[in-house]
Order: C-alpha cells, then structure tokens, then sequence
C-alpha cells in the first residue's frame, strides 16, 4: 500500500491544467539532488481509492488533473488508482511522475493523461532544462504517446 505525504494544487507540472499534485512516500530512486527526500522514508498515510475521493471532493471543480509525484514503489498500485479515477471521474486526467528511466512493462500507460519519466540528474537540471533527462509524455490515443517536454523550454 502505497502512502501519500501531502498534497498541493498546482499549475506547472501538467500543461494546462490545474493539478493536485500528491506527494507520495517510500520513494526507491533516491535521486542525488533530490528536493524531496522526506519522501524516501516510507511515511504518511494510505493512499486508498476512498481517501483520493476524499481529496476530489474537497476541491470539485477546480481541479482538472490528478498527479501522483511518485509511487515507483509500487507502480501497479498507482495504476490501479490511475484506472479508478478515470472510471469513477469522467474527464478528470491522471498524471504520474516517475524517477523511473521507463515505465515498467507491467503498467497500462493508456490509464494514464500524462507520464514523466527519468531521474532527477542535477547536472542536466529538470523539466523546464533544455538539457533535462527527463520526459513528460501526453498520451494521443491509446498507447501512443507524445513527448510535450519542449513546453516547459521558454
């Protein structure tokens, strides 16, 4: 069972859309450079089906996506909630922010809106880095996803 830390409405992280990001916990990457290694030590509370409906309906309407910033612990898991968002939420995206180089075989990308991928590399900086590792993908239809990196670069 995975745990979140906490959550945050934001507006960077998806392209055009307004996000609750939830942080979660027991993260394995480690990244050196992290700006989040509270979130290496397995901490926090379960991240439940009832508990994401909890946090939807605190906020209704003013949000348009769910991000779950980690969860490489246990990435079926996040899947699962990926799938139950869309099912119960019509119209709600689902983003998950991976430390992974890729997204393991066993996941069902077309569950997800959005999906970034890579570590956290100091020297090549994040998102918004031209000469970032990592990558943040939009799913077009099914499977097949386009990278949407450049819309951080200004």
């Amino acid at each position: 069972m995975l745990k979140y830390v906490n959550t945050s409405i934001v507006f960077q992280e998806v392209p055009d859309e307004v996000t609750l990001a939830v942080n979660i916990s027991n993260c394995p990457c480690h990244c050196p450079g992290c700006h989040s290694k509270y979130l290496w030590e397995n901490i926090g509370t379960p991240l439940t089906a009832m508990k994401l409906e909890q946090l939807i309906a605190q906020y209704g309407n003013e949000i348009t996506c769910i991000a779950f910033m980690g969860g490489d612990a246990d990435p079926m898991y996040v899947n699962r909630l990926a799938r139950f968002i869309h099912r119960e939420y019509q119209g709600m995206k689902v983003a998950w922010y991976s430390g992974r180089q890729r997204v393991p075989s066993t996941v069902r990308k077309s569950d997800f809106d959005y999906i970034k991928v890579g570590p956290y590399i100091a020297h090549l900086g994040c998102l918004k880095d031209r000469t970032t590792n990592q990558r943040l993908y939009k799913r077009a239809s099914g499977d097949d996803f386009t990278d949407v990196t450049s819309y951080f670069w200004k």
